[in-house]
């Protein structure tokens, strides 16, 4: 690679990172659209445990992603939010996460026409994570009544106007994975909600609720 066409790289993937591309706070927590409807208020309030394991080995995921991400997902789709006491505990463990880049065959095309397929919008490359998960629901007594699965692929563009930035795509593209991992196992606990209730309540609420969040790493 010549110094004009590096230069020219450089340049145009700062500017990518400032403007012209999608807003990564939409992407990362705006409302999950699918499946809205799903399993809302049939359980009672539980506490959020989440064990991030992998995920906090890729480039992209911050240390909070996974919590605001599952408690997004519980307040939304799965707890009844006008609950005081907690019937028990949703613990998500994230089993795998695995990243990787294409489209690099696309960065010497681009540079070899001086990046102006870029600059139309043509994307730069793709990140893609590959996420699986569980959600453990757990009763007041510490007994697991169920455990549910769900695998999200992700992909995610870096590309001027309709992609997402350099810096950005990584954690946005760690995110999208988990997002679509619960999105499977959202109909599961619908399907297991009214059981899981019963058997929640009949164990009790717990004796002393620790808060609304425990991360472990």
């Amino acid at each position: 690679m010549n110094f004009a066409n590096r230069y020219l790289l450089l340049l145009l993937l700062a500017s990518m990172a400032i403007t012209g591309c999608k807003s990564s706070e939409e992407a990362l927590y705006s409302a999950v659209h699918s499946n809205h409807s799903v399993s809302i208020g049939k359980l009672p309030r539980l506490e959020q445990v989440v064990d991030a394991g992998p995920l906090y080995a890729t480039e992209g995921a911050y240390p909070d992603d996974a919590a605001k991400v599952f408690r997004q997902e519980l307040a939304y789709h799965t707890a009844e939010p006008e609950d005081t006491l907690g019937y028990g505990y949703a613990k998500l463990i994230i089993t795998q996460a695995n990243v990787s880049r294409t489209g690099r065959a696309l960065q010497v095309f681009q540079m070899a026409t001086l990046m102006t397929p870029c600059l139309v919008g043509l994307p730069l490359e793709w990140y893609r994570t590959k996420v699986t998960a569980e959600v453990q629901i757990i009763n007041s007594k510490g007994v697991v009544l169920g455990t549910y699965r769900g695998t999200g692929h992700s992909k995610v563009r870096v590309a001027m106007y309709n992609g997402y930035s350099q810096s950005s795509a990584p954690r946005i593209s760690d995110v999208q994975g988990l997002r679509l991992a619960l999105n499977q196992i959202r109909p599961q606990l619908d399907t297991a909600s009214l059981n899981l209730r019963t058997k929640l309540v009949a164990a009790g609420p717990l004796e002393e609720v620790t808060g609304t969040a425990h991360t472990t790493k």
